[in-house]
């Protein structure tokens, strides 16, 4: 059998953060050997998984964009299409494209501390191959839910229901919805994406919400950010808008915090500036717990109330009893007729991609670790994870994961070491969940992840100015990360 070939890195997923770390080792650490493993066919992740109506962004993408790749676009919320797009030319830009595998989906991950070494085991999705690749390094880029399939709760007499039943994360492109009656199930982001979209074809557009979500009108395009970029260079007009839209984030987030009754109340009457006058703001747009418990909702240009406005869709705030021939049978009693049901109920959670991994033999039970950095695992050697923030763009975290991760393996090099895990040197100290996030799909599986410690470094940070020094300026010989040469390196 020929030998696998052996990387210093194995990064698996080729979405945002899988070519976010290709491009800082092209980068940064250009001798380093690195191949990318994609279960799927193409780039972009959740940005090519996901290909229901409207898809977009929930973040403006002069923040959710890499550091070093000005968006240029005009539109500030951009369509998935052109997260695509903007994921493919960076990785083309780098030469990350070349390293990437695609239709091999990983499975299993093997560490041996005498040889300091992944052995990584990836299915060829097509035939059904086993491929075993050698690394020194393994990055898993592949974010926190099932791309197998999303949530859909157990609802009673679903399949009586005549029409189609569609999960958003797995969207029939064969779907016709012209002038049909929708419903679509839930308030989140997707559901907020999916009503103004299909409201534009359909007959009309019902989203059934067994709860409020805050939503937000923001502008499509950022006008500053355009004036920048007639005036000035790409990169400063970026780099610019970047800093100041980065400060706005924070600064909503922190006042949230602080003053939440305040910034409630606030919310609430920007939202009803945009509702026809007299609509039950208080049923249907006023949740129960308080700004940034959960994320809020974007609505560029404010298309979910202008669909609202103009009757071409609705709030319905209620719970489902059952689902009949016709449609929906509500808790109050009322029937809700559909001829196509979208459930935008949520995703299932997975860490780590549900890869099988081995510590020298023993199988790593995930939720016994504790989080080093938001990044790092303890007990784990030379393996890094991608998990962006809550509060804020995804890719600002992931930006300062993968910086950070080049600096540990450029002193990894300059001092001989070939080996590196997190150790926790208080085995007292308390640890809780490692997101504190209410939404309902995160707290139904946050025992399957990591937990985060009481304090420093063992905290999930959410904050980007603060981690931003840390991760960029922290000597990383802290007394925590464990350095070691093995007994049998393995030759180069």
């Amino acid at each position: 059998m020929k030998t696998a070939p052996d990387f210093d890195v194995l990064i698996v997923g080729a979405g945002v953060s899988g070519i976010g770390l290709g491009c800082h080792l092209e980068r940064t650490l250009p001798s380093k050997s690195y191949a990318v493993l994609e279960a799927r066919d193409q780039i972009g992740g959740t940005w090519d998984l996901f290909r229901y109506p409207g898809i977009r962004s929930d973040s403006d993408l002069h923040t959710f964009g890499f550091a070093f790749k000005p968006w240029t676009d005009k539109e500030s919320i951009a369509s998935g299409e052109a997260i695509r797009t903007y994921l493919c030319e960076a990785a083309a830009e780098y030469g990350v494209d070349r390293q990437i595998r695609f239709g091999h989906k990983t499975v299993r991950a093997a560490w041996s501390t005498a040889d300091a070494l992944w052995t990584v085991e990836s299915e060829v999705i097509a035939t059904g191959e086993k491929v075993v690749l050698t690394a020194r390094w393994l990055f898993c880029a592949t974010g926190y839910y099932s791309y197998e399939q999303g949530h859909t709760p157990d609802f009673e007499g679903i399949a009586d229901f005549d029409g189609p039943v569609v999960h958003p994360q797995h969207w029939p492109q064969s779907l016709d919805y012209t002038d049909k009656r929708v419903v679509v199930i839930g308030s989140g982001a997707t559901a907020v994406t999916l009503v103004p979209a299909m409201a534009a074809e359909a007959s009309h557009v019902t989203m059934l919400q067994r709860s409020p979500t805050y939503v937000v009108a923001v502008p499509a395009q950022d006008a500053l950010a355009n004036f920048f970029k007639r005036h000035l260079s790409p990169d400063r007009a970026y780099a610019l808008t970047r800093r100041r839209n980065i400060r706005l984030q924070r600064l909503q987030w922190s006042l949230s915090q602080r003053y939440p009754r305040q910034m409630k109340w606030l919310l609430i009457k920007l939202l009803r500036r945009n509702l026809p006058q007299g609509y039950d703001v208080a049923t249907h747009f006023t949740p129960t717990y308080n700004p940034w418990d959960q994320r809020l909702c974007s609505v560029p240009d404010g298309d979910l109330f202008k669909a609202i406005s103009d009757g071409s869709a609705s709030v319905v705030t209620d719970r489902i009893k059952a689902f009949t021939k016709t449609g929906l049978l509500l808790e109050s009693g009322d029937q809700l007729d559909a001829d196509v049901v979208v459930t935008a109920t949520g995703l299932d959670m997975l860490a780590f991609g549900g890869i099988e991994t081995t510590i020298d033999g023993e199988l790593l039970d995930i939720s016994k670790t504790i989080a080093y950095r938001g990044m790092m695992l303890t007990s784990v050697p030379n393996f890094t994870y991608a998990i962006g923030y809550t509060n804020a763009s995804w890719t600002l975290k992931v930006d300062l994961v993968c910086h950070y991760l080049c600096r540990v393996l450029a002193h990894m090099d300059s001092n001989g070491f070939d080996e590196c895990v997190p150790v926790n040197n208080d085995p007292g100290m308390k640890t809780r969940p490692l997101l504190d996030f209410q939404a309902g799909y995160v707290q139904r599986s946050l025992h399957l992840f990591p937990r985060e410690g009481e304090r420093e470094p063992w905290e999930l940070s959410m904050n980007y100015r603060k981690d931003r020094k840390t991760l960029r300026d922290v000597e990383i010989e802290d007394g925590l990360l464990n350095f070691s040469r093995s007994r049998h390196p393995v030759a180069n």
